[in-house]
């Protein structure tokens, strides 16, 4: 093999490898165009289906109207007979002869066409089937390319990622001590201030029971168990009434 040959085998090798890589690149995208044209064809393939249906239609009307018109003619022909018109029921005849001939003819044709809708009635179903099941595969194939895209995304980053987790981390850390300090240093502000007005020392008695109008459940619980006291009678001052001599009446003489 000449050096040129081997150069134009590789310039069509190297063609070969990018239309692939191409076609790789943009499979979604391909895959997507795909449904569409056979979503297309689906909706051509609909279209001449209902065209045969049509012609179908208009072809069992043709056939009736045809066996109709035989029965007629056949009723023609027994008058005729019944008449004696033997030339007149020939022609009858013969016309019933012709109609037949074209229904004949038709019935096949009706019968064919019958079977070329069911058919396309079973074709279609199975395509659109088939499609919506490869419409659902491609729909699971972009997550799982979206996922694989994230990890790749993540993986490629390596240690970029983890020292940005750590830097976030750190920050959280910092953050918290700050609030920490900012915490005590308002405790020790708020000791200060009770420190200054003497609430601290209210509370420490307070809590020992000494300040005055402050009660514990101890002292509640112990005047509730001590024996009620009588209560105290005051006695009214009695009227020392002196006892004057009942005067008692004259009687008159």
């Amino acid at each position: 093999m000449s050096m040129w040959s081997k150069l134009i085998t590789m310039l069509r090798g190297g063609a070969y490898e990018a239309g692939e890589a191409v076609v790789d690149a943009n499979a979604l995208r391909i895959l997507d165009q795909e449904i569409r044209d056979a979503d297309n064809a689906l909706n051509r393939a609909r279209d001449d289906l209902a065209t045969l249906v049509a012609k179908r239609r208009m072809m069992e009307k043709e056939l009736q109207n045809l066996q109709d018109q035989a029965r007629r003619y056949e009723s023609s022909a027994r008058a005729a007979l019944a008449k004696g018109d033997q030339a007149l029921a020939r022609e009858v005849a013969q016309r019933i002869a012709d109609l037949e001939t074209e229904a004949n003819t038709k019935t096949p044709q009706l019968a064919d066409m019958r079977v070329a809708e069911e058919k396309m009635h079973q074709t279609i179903a199975t395509t659109q089937q088939r499609v919506e099941n490869l419409r659902r595969e491609i729909d699971v194939v972009k997550v799982n390319e979206s996922v694989q895209r994230a990890q790749a995304a993540v993986a490629s980053r390596g240690s970029g990622a983890q020292a940005t987790l750590g830097s976030a981390a750190d920050s959280l850390k910092r953050i918290k001590e700050r609030q920490a300090v900012r915490d005590e240093r308002f405790k020790a502000s708020q000791e200060l201030e009770d420190m200054r007005t003497g609430a601290d020392l209210d509370a420490k008695l307070q809590a020992a029971g000494i300040l005055p109008g402050s009660s514990s459940a101890d002292d509640i619980l112990a005047r509730l168990s001590a024996p009620a006291e009588e209560p105290l009678q005051i006695e009214a001052p009695r009227l020392q009434l002196e006892q004057q001599p009942t005067a008692v009446p004259r009687s008159e003489t």
